[in-house]
């Protein structure tokens, strides 16, 4: 039962189109799949840890939200224009029927990612909340092995999105042309603005 709530949740959670999402799109458009699915299983893996860390409670022992929120969302909003900047500049250079592929393996999507996740304090309000409602529910008691699996079953359920969603854009990036490319770029990086406005508006209002 526990694990095939958590992989529900794991995978629906990861649906929504947000700053995630968008990164791992771009890195599976411009460099394959392999990249954009690098990405998708470091968002997985975060989403073990914080599942657990929520679990366990540490955030409320170690981490004041409300101290550190403004800073968190600065850091997040720099990192998103930085990003949106860099798929402008992508956008620009396009030139063929498909960008050209970067061989080898890079660290890239996985620090993206981990920049995103860790700078968006919704993300550990969002945990502790799926933490706090399934244990309030007794579908997972928190303590014993069923956080543990739980956890890992939320992780499997992000993985498998973050599969179909990289399995189709690097399947159908090369039907596009270049125009098209230009376009999902300035979009994607539209997007990314939208969200770093709207991050540091929350400051302010």
């Amino acid at each position: 039962m526990h694990i095939l709530l958590g992989m529900l949740i794991g995978f629906v959670a990861a649906i929504p189109l947000g700053p995630v999402n968008i990164f791992i799109i771009s890195q599976a458009i411009k460099h394959g799949f392999f990249r954009g699915f690098l990405g998708g299983v470091t968002t997985a893996v975060m989403d073990i840890i914080y599942c657990l860390v929520a679990f366990f409670g540490v955030f409320h022992l170690t981490v004041n939200l409300a101290k550190y929120m403004p800073m968190m969302k600065i850091v997040g909003a720099l990192i998103l224009i930085a990003i949106s900047l860099r798929l402008i500049q992508h956008s620009k250079s396009v030139q063929e029927a498909r960008p050209p592929q970067k061989l080898g393996v890079s660290p890239r999507p996985i620090f993206g990612v981990l920049a995103l996740y860790v700078s968006n304090p919704t993300l550990y309000a969002f945990w502790l909340a799926v933490a706090g409602t399934v244990t309030a529910h007794k579908w997972v008691h928190n303590s014993g092995w069923q956080p543990i699996v739980f956890a890992i079953a939320c992780g499997l359920g992000s993985t498998l999105w973050y599969f179909v969603l990289t399995r189709y854009f690097s399947r159908h990036k090369d039907k596009l042309q270049p125009q098209t490319f230009r376009k999902i770029f300035l979009g994607l990086s539209v997007v990314l603005i939208g969200f770093a406005l709207y991050t540091l508006g929350t400051l302010i209002f």
